[in-house]
């Protein structure tokens, strides 16, 4: 039950930052100026990375669905491969936008650092399963689930700062790093405890 209310939330939150960051790609005059400055400085990896996040975000929430996988595999197998395509390119494109980031240097490295871990895991989630190492493959994938989940705790920490009176300069360069860490120590967790109850795996 609880699991269940807690993918619920989850696939929520994730559907409703795809939308905005969808929609902010189809619909140029919905882009805040902080959005529009961005898009207009690079033209064509800023809306690689948002469209591919977007896509990312909406499809791995069912990719993690262990309910959804099992009555439909083959539609899992599809979605997997384009969830994939979607976090190469997304990442690729973050790590070239990361130097340019809000927040000086350590906002910069956070970001940059996130994306390499983002397709890192992706790509490992895929190797595991292509090698029939599926309980591999499930971790890799939760991993990575929960780096594409930073697109949306960094939109939750921002206005959260706000209201806690923290200056952006000071609070950016920290959600930098704050919207993907804890993500994965919660996912690490989750995988341990999971480990200390089924038989090792090679």
């Amino acid at each position: 039950m609880i699991k269940g209310i807690a993918w619920l939330i989850m696939t929520g939150l994730s559907l409703a930052i795809a939308g905005y960051a969808a929609a902010i790609v189809l619909f140029p005059a919905l882009r805040p100026a902080f959005a529009q400055a961005i898009f207009s400085a690079r033209p064509v990896i800023a809306p690689t990375h948002f469209f591919c996040g977007a896509i990312a975000l909406a499809v791995g929430a069912f990719q993690v669905n262990s309910r959804i996988r099992e009555r439909f595999p083959k539609t899992h197998r599809w979605l997997g491969r384009l969830y994939v395509v979607a976090v190469t390119l997304g990442c690729s494109a973050a790590f070239l936008l990361a130097p340019r980031s809000s927040g000086g240097v350590i906002a910069h490295l956070g970001f940059a650092l996130l994306a390499v871990c983002w397709g890192g895991s992706a790509l490992n989630a895929y190797r595991h399963i292509r090698a029939g190492r599926w309980k591999l493959h499930r971790d890799w994938m939760m991993r990575s689930y929960a780096l594409t989940f930073a697109a949306v705790t960094l939109r939750l920490y921002l206005p959260i700062s706000r209201v806690g009176g923290i200056p952006f300069e000071i609070a950016y360069p920290a959600i930098s790093w704050l919207c993907w860490l804890p993500n994965l120590l919660v996912v690490e967790w989750l995988i341990e405890s999971r480990r200390s109850r089924r038989p090792a795996v090679a």
